[in-house]
């Protein structure tokens, strides 16, 4: 069964197409700077474990051309995956929100696409072109399946006691005011490779998911029970541009006090603050070389990112009652030895004990690295979101 995965951005497309239930892709690419100068896409093909991957420059003015440019790469030349568009038995769509109304992936119809356009005001930057995708995805593939995975679907197991904030509840019955949770997508997959590896379904399962964006989940028995990102994907963990918690008094200092509009208070926390605003970069890589440099402020971001995480790793350790394992994925969770050790370091209390020359030898597959008499498996699981959505699409339709 061909499944053909989008992952739509303001300005992006990445897709992968899946010959389910087999796990690595047929193909992958990326289409980016859409309306913006510099438009490229590049196209990989997979053939007898090979990879074969073709640059295309020149401006793609909107989502639709894109996706015509997608369809031309998949079909056509010498390196064509399918015959035509009726080969593509269903588009898995990534959602970043589905509110309350959605808990699992849901094939799309008029009520669903309803549903969705209701919860613009809640995710501004996503599922409008989430939305719009969806449509033009209608049209390039008209036979196919459209099928929506939504990012906050995962998150709906999450108890009221969790997910309500401590304001009046009209708030939360006439606005909706309440936890949702975020990469809900990435810790599902990694939680249940995790429950496989420890074969063990009464699971309880710390997930942290480092990227751009951070998040942290507590996952009981396979079902999320809490999660630091919330009604939108600014709290919790300190991010790449992103504060993570911060005390609400603090924006009202700076709207009294200096001036401060909505529209400057968002642009300072969502883009300026996090690694950027402390050590000088969004990126891990950057900040790790300036902490090498010597750089005081890089080295105290890296001291504030891992403190955070560890707060969580103890909170969420209180409400699962214990820990059986505890997971890093995501860009920096996978990649970042010294980040994972520095976050490990001084939680033998809780059991965690990581062992050095395995945490240096991760080679992008499933890997343990705690200490052998560790209490607690310490994990580095590749996050695989792509696979995840096709997964969910063709266990939906079979």
């Amino acid at each position: 069964m061909n499944i053909l995965v989008i992952n739509s951005g303001s300005s992006s497309i990445k897709y992968q197409l899946f010959k389910m239930p087999n796990p690595k892709p047929v193909c992958s690419g990326l289409v980016e700077r859409i309306g913006i100068e510099g438009s490229f896409v590049k196209h990989s093909v997979f053939p007898n474990g090979e990879k074969i991957t073709i640059e295309k420059d020149g401006f793609i003015s909107n989502h639709g051309e894109g996706l015509k440019q997608v369809l031309s790469l998949l079909s056509e030349g010498e390196n064509a995956v399918i015959a035509s568009p009726e080969d593509i038995v269903a588009v898995g769509h990534r959602v970043v929100h589905g509110g309350e109304h959605f808990t699992g992936a849901t094939i799309i119809d008029d009520e669903v696409k309803h549903q969705i356009k209701k919860l613009f005001s809640l995710a501004p930057l996503h599922n409008p072109v989430n939305y719009k995708c969806i449509e033009v995805a209608e049209q390039t593939f008209p036979s196919a399946k459209q099928i929506a995975v939504f990012d906050t679907a995962f998150h709906q197991t999450i108890p009221q006691k969790a997910y309500r904030y401590a304001i009046p509840e009209w708030y939360y019955k006439e606005h909706g005011i309440r936890v949702y949770g975020f990469h809900g997508t990435s810790h599902k997959y990694v939680s249940e490779q995790a429950i496989k590896h420890l074969n063990k379904v009464d699971s309880k399962i710390i997930s942290v998911h480092l990227g751009n964006g951070c998040s942290i989940t507590a996952i009981k028995n396979g079902k999320s029970i809490d999660t630091s990102m919330g009604f939108g994907p600014l709290s919790g963990l300190m991010m790449g541009t992103r504060s993570g918690d911060i005390d609400p008094s603090v924006i009202f200092h700076l709207m009294e006090h200096s001036g401060y509009t909505l529209e400057q208070l968002s642009t300072l926390l969502n883009k300026q603050s996090g690694l950027v605003g402390v050590g000088g970069s969004s990126d891990m890589r950057d900040i790790n070389k300036l902490v090498s440099e010597g750089n005081e402020a890089a080295k105290l971001a890296l001291e504030i990112y891992a403190y955070r995480i560890k707060k969580f790793i103890g909170a969420y350790a209180a409400i699962l009652n214990g820990v059986d394992a505890l997971v890093f994925t995501a860009g920096v969770g996978e990649n970042d030895a010294e980040m994972r050790c520095s976050v490990c370091k001084n939680l033998d209390y809780l059991g965690i004990n990581i062992k050095d020359d395995k945490n240096k030898n991760y080679k992008g597959e499933l890997l343990n690295i705690s200490n052998e008499e560790a209490k607690v498996q310490v994990l580095i699981i590749p996050t695989n979101e792509e696979f995840e959505i096709a997964n969910q699409c063709f266990n939906l339709l079979n």
